[in-house]
């Protein structure tokens, strides 16, 4: 059975860091591609970042380019997202995910930006 459980959401101010990860289960992670995908307070899922199966290929919506880095350590089934000068409008909550739909996510990971 796919499990995947978030952690290192919180509170932070604007242009503060977090760095979430995602730890696997159920499926072997180092052959597929993975997903973060955030829901804002009010609003749909929205993609953030994706990352090849084997980590070389990222891509990321435009808003978050230049601040998130995703990344995966293969080896501890582990999908990361660092999260660097957070804005407001970056608070929601964060699910990883198998797909770019976001069908197969965790319970997600709260992440709150504000002063």
């Amino acid at each position: 059975q796919v499990q995947l459980v978030e952690s290192g959401g919180g509170l932070v101010q604007p242009g503060g860091s977090l760095r979430l990860s995602c730890v696997t289960f159920g499926f072997t992670f180092n052959n597929h591609e993975m997903y973060w995908v955030r829901q804002a307070p009010g609003k749909g899922l929205e993609w953030v970042s994706s990352i090849s199966a084997g980590g070389r290929t990222t891509d990321y919506v435009e808003s978050v380019k230049g601040r998130f880095t995703i990344s995966r350590d293969n080896g501890k089934k582990t999908l990361y997202l660092q999260m660097n000068s957070l804005k407001p409008e970056d608070t929601a909550l964060y699910y990883c995910a198998t797909n770019r739909a976001a069908t197969i996510r965790g319970q997600g990971t709260q992440v709150t930006v504000s002063s």
